[in-house]
């Protein structure tokens, strides 16, 4: 069932940052300028907001975040015909890390708390949330959208999106857990076994004609799986406790990167197995982690690596595709990963990547690669040199017939 933006904000402000709310010689006592237009969502009496604050980059040793409260009030509410309303932020980490041009997102949550977040200048979050909200380039005076009656699917792009912003969608699927109870037990199965269970749930797909719709609905299925056994899983830890004492710190924080990192470690491989399979359903030839040059692994070489370490085999005719589900500075390890093969593919499940990053990629020799339905989360100008799955099937295709 889809989820919309109505469920989790019910409405935000998006400005960019100017030098006086940010340098602390000349800034205002904690406090946000050009906030009039939060009366849509804010109203028109004092109210407290127990606040997350959030600092994204592109650089991960970068991020930070913080609790705190926002507090809206009018500094004139004695005044008979006056008013000038305030937007107050209590002490973070995040603020004091901002620099003039960073984007700032106000949220008012449905659950009525609010969200910081500043997005650095130029970085892929920053396009991220600003399509995310429906907002094209901004400037130093908030813009604000009311999203309460906002019911349309962010899907998988605002999904992803959302985990950034320590979002937790809530989803899962109840009627099939006698299903994988049955065959895997209260234990997690290794993730190719689960990837094939996940694609057998799904029957309105086609591999062959929709590769890139085939692709996220498989992936979509397969992470609604996977957190329906997770949450029967870490229920049964829950209750169990956590060491001798059962109320062990360090028990707790083990287990808790546990999950944290069988997620990350889940995903990356389901995608791999479904891509494998999409390619195999194409007849497409290919080697999966085969070594190349210095004991690099490729994720997938095309046509294999027979050819690719046969001299006599024309190079023009190889292709190389990099897999990753998040890129961020993370697309660079593909660089030499196939010196035979200059002209690199990454395909990644990233929403709206930053213009910057797209044309470094370019810069270095990488074609991007980016499912049908994401694509569209990127902007006008950057779409026409990315290709979707079925374009790089194609491309690949292509050079097997002549091969």
């Amino acid at each position: 069932m889809g989820k919309s933006l109505s469920e989790y904000f019910s409405g935000v402000g998006v400005k960019r940052l100017s030098l006086v709310e940010v340098d602390k010689a000349i800034s205002n006592q904690h406090e946000l300028n050009g906030i009039t237009p939060f009366k849509t969502i804010f109203g028109t009496e004092r109210i407290e907001f127990k606040t997350k604050f959030i600092f994204l980059s592109d650089n991960e040793d970068h991020l930070r975040e913080s609790d705190g409260h926002l507090t809206w009030y009018d500094s004139r509410e004695d005044h008979v015909t006056r008013s000038e309303f305030r937007l107050y932020y209590s002490d973070n980490q995040v603020i004091p890390l901002s620099s003039s041009g960073d984007l700032i997102v106000v949220g008012r949550l449905s659950n009525n708390t609010a969200l910081v977040v500043v997005a650095e200048k130029g970085s892929t979050i920053e396009t991220q949330l600003l399509w995310l909200f429906g907002f094209e380039e901004v400037e130093n005076r908030f813009l604000v959208k009311d999203f309460s009656k906002n019911h349309a699917d962010i899907g998988y792009a605002g999904r992803y999106i959302f985990s950034y912003l320590g979002i937790d969608v809530e989803e899962t699927a109840p009627d099939f857990l006698d299903e994988i109870i049955r065959r895997f037990g209260e234990t997690f199965p290794s993730t190719k076994e689960f990837s094939e269970f996940a694609r057998s749930t799904v029957i309105d797909v086609s591999p062959v004609e929709e590769p890139d719709r085939t692709l996220i609905r498989w992936l979509e299925r397969e992470e609604l799986l996977f957190k329906t056994l997770e949450k029967q899983i870490v229920a049964k830890k829950l209750n169990l406790g956590f060491g001798e004492s059962k109320f062990d710190v360090d028990d707790f924080i083990s287990f808790s990167l546990s999950v944290q990192n069988r997620r990350k470690s889940r995903a990356g491989h389901s995608f791999e197995n479904n891509l494998a399979v999409i390619f195999q359903n194409n007849n497409i030839d290919f080697s999966k982690g085969a070594v190349t040059e210095r004991n690099n692994k490729p994720d997938f070489l095309f046509p294999g690596k027979k050819q690719y370490h046969s001299g006599a085999f024309d190079a023009i005719l190889l292709t190389m595709l990099g897999v990753k589900t998040t890129a961020k500075d993370r697309w660079r390890q593909i660089l030499s990963e196939a010196e035979r093969i200059p002209n690199k593919h990454l395909i990644t499940l990233e929403p709206a990547i930053s213009k910057n990053q797209t044309e470094e990629m370019i810069a270095n020799n990488v074609q991007l690669v980016v499912p049908e339905s994401l694509r569209g989360t990127y902007q006008p100008a950057q779409r026409g040199g990315i290709l979707s799955l079925a374009d790089f099937i194609n491309v690949v295709r292509t050079k097997q017939r002549i091969a």
